[in-house]
């Protein structure tokens, strides 16, 4: 039987892969950010990104708290 403890861990991405996808949102990001202007859908998909950035955050200090 696994304990409820075990059960989130499995359920919840790792950290690597939060990181991972904090990379790739950063790289998208600096992509738009060369651009001269952004087209309607490219400034909600800025928005929704850095949206997605700090839920990663978020998310990332909450591992980083239970484990220490």
């Amino acid at each position: 039987m696994t304990s409820n403890h075990q059960q989130r861990e499995q359920a919840s991405p790792s950290f690597d892969e939060l990181q991972a996808s904090h990379r790739q949102y950063e790289q998208r990001l600096e992509e738009l950010k060369k651009k001269a202007w952004l087209t309607p859908d490219e400034e909600l998909e800025e928005k929704r990104l850095k949206k997605l950035k700090l839920q990663l955050n978020d998310q990332m200090a909450s591992l980083r708290r239970a484990v220490s």
